[in-house]
């Protein structure tokens, strides 16, 4: 069945041998995103550029694989996947370390985005109460309909919990709960984003126009570095 659709299958001695190397290459990544996110918090604290430094250390020809901070992991096969192993390996009386630390600290991101933007609100001599925050892009991976376990749901109820009036837009999920409450898409006008405090990137579709977005933004919180190429406005950007 599998040879008929994909280009290569790999055949193992068992389906046990098959589940686990799947894992690993979820686990893998989660790891990875944990350390990068976990440095991420680390350059704010010391005021380095994490972005700068993820790719100055990407120039190295071998032994390093890039991998990007960001909001946090969604989907199923990196948030929650390897926890199923980590929960199956006590009954082995083995406690997979790297797994659950790497769940702790990508779980943390959404909280460190939130303290970091309200900080940054702050400096700009905004009331939190007051303040009104567009998050762009809702799903846990770009240019897919998909907000299963999205970090965006934890950024949405959090700003809500602290009284941020929030609001969100994504080509891709025209509705969606955050904690308890339902939201809809805004529509993404000149308008919507000359009316908001700061617009959030959180999710980086390839659809968005972020030299359009940065120039009528009064500021852009950019999670994923998507504006990087931006050509005018930067001093209205602050990268996570």
């Amino acid at each position: 069945l599998y040879e008929k659709v994909v280009v290569k299958v790999v055949p193992v001695s068992s389906p046990r041998v098959a589940e686990t190397a799947k894992l690993l290459e979820n686990i893998f990544r989660n790891v990875n995103i944990a350390l990068v996110n976990e440095l991420a918090m680390l350059c704010d604290r010391m005021r380095i550029n994490v972005w700068e430094v993820v790719e100055a250390a990407a120039t190295k020809p071998f032994g390093f694989m890039s991998f990007q901070p960001g909001p946090g992991v969604g989907g199923h096969c990196i948030p929650v996947d390897p926890v199923y192993l980590a929960w199956k390996a006590k009954e082995y009386d083995f406690y997979t370390n790297f797994i659950t630390l790497a769940a702790e600290v990508n779980a943390n991101m959404p909280y460190f985005v939130v303290q970091k933007l309200l900080r940054l609100l702050s400096r700009q001599g905004k009331r939190v109460l007051e303040t009104r925050v567009l998050l762009l892009g809702v799903t846990f991976k770009r240019n897919v309909a998909d907000v299963r376990n999205s970090p965006a749901l934890k950024v949405l109820e959090l700003l809500g919990e602290h009284g941020v009036a929030v609001a969100y837009h994504d080509p891709l999920i025209p509705h969606l709960v955050a904690g308890e409450t339902r939201l809809e898409s805004v529509p993404l006008t000149v308008d919507t984003l000359a009316g908001v405090d700061c617009v959030v990137v959180h999710t980086d579709h390839a659809s968005y126009n972020y030299d359009w977005i940065v120039e009528h933004a009064p500021l852009v919180f950019d999670t994923r570095n998507a504006t990087r190429d931006v050509k005018a406005g930067r001093d209205k950007v602050v990268r996570l």
